[in-house]
């Protein structure tokens, strides 16, 4: 069956970014006409792909508004984002300018120019925060969960989900709302915030210290990138609307990830605790049985394997450097 979207045009906001970029590779793939955006604030020009037509602009622009009515985008995948939780509490208001009004300065020229679907990257962790244990017996989160944000950043994503509903109920945008685990993968940036995987990949290669937060017990849901991509295309060519946890089902302390990184990379580093991140959250697993249901899909690529290529992929940039 065809790809619904193939041969017409469509916009990655935050294309030249980590997971963005996977995305315009198979949309490309697809025989999709791929618009890329980004302001490059965070993304790397050489991840955009060949054959992608790119757009240097920032999505708060009226130039960005403007490029829906040239193009006539029929789907768009919103990857674009402020993503940083330390910054969203640092800079509340520049978290919402870029990710509430950003987004909605294109909704709002989507609408007006025929604008189909949006498949827009949400979070799991940050929405729901720490697992609810009358839900699931504190297990794995279902989309159902109450959400909780714990930082400025995950209210921003829960707010967009709202403008999301919205759209569809009043204008009849399709939507797809994706709730990411933590994805980690080639392209990560290792710099900032975001990205631990990346941030010990890259540390550990070069023979730099890395410091593990606290006791490391803390969890996440781990999810490999080209899942993620596999999700937000089945996503994007689902007929409706919808709200989809993208994750794996299973949850990997810091330790444990650390010493997977630590015997790929060869290193052999020691295991050195710093003080703990206050706040922090401490577990997020999500529940991907209804994505697995609605989409016909399920994660194929486990934390050990996908770590492995991820510090493959570390290797032969730190090769080439």
């Amino acid at each position: 069956m065809a790809f619904p979207f193939a041969g017409r045009p469509v916009l990655v906001t935050g294309g030249a970014g980590f997971i963005g970029s996977h995305v315009a590779d198979r949309l490309l793939a697809e025989g999709c006409e791929v618009h890329v955006m980004d302001d490059l604030t965070g993304g790397v020009r050489e991840n955009v792909p060949d054959g992608a037509v790119f757009h240097e602009v920032d999505i708060r622009s009226p130039e960005a508004a403007a490029l829906f009515a040239e193009h006539e985008f029929a789907a768009l995948c919103h990857l674009a984002a402020q993503m940083d939780v330390r910054r969203s509490v640092a800079d509340p208001r520049f978290d919402a300018d870029v990710n509430v009004l950003g987004f909605l300065n294109l909704l709002e020229a989507g609408r007006q120019t025929g604008l189909e679907k949006v498949a827009f990257a949400s979070t799991g962790g940050a929405i729901y925060g720490e697992p609810d244990p009358t839900v699931n017996d504190g297990g794995p989160q279902p989309e159902s969960h109450p959400t909780r944000p714990m930082s400025p950043y995950g209210i921003t994503k829960l707010v967009s989900e709202h403008y999301l509903r919205f759209y569809s109920q009043t204008y009849g945008l399709d939507y797809a709302a994706l709730r990411f685990g933590n994805v980690y993968g080639p392209r990560q940036n290792p710099h900032g915030e975001a990205g631990v995987v990346a941030i010990f990949a890259q540390r550990l290669l070069r023979g730099e210290p890395v410091t593990i937060n606290g006791e490391g017990t803390q969890t996440r849901d781990y999810v490999f990138v080209g899942d993620v991509v596999r999700a937000f295309v089945a996503a994007l060519a689902r007929e409706g609307s919808g709200v989809y946890n993208v994750g794996t089902g299973v949850e990997t302390d810091v330790n444990a990830l650390f010493r997977h990184i630590n015997r790929f990379t060869g290193a052999d580093a020691e295991e050195v605790h710093g003080p703990a991140k206050p706040g922090e959250q401490q577990r997020s697993v999500l529940d991907i049985s209804h994505t697995s249901e609605s989409l016909d899909w399920r994660p194929e690529v486990d934390v050990e394997a996908g770590l492995g290529r991820t510090v493959e992929w570390f290797k032969e940039r730190e090769a080439a450097a």
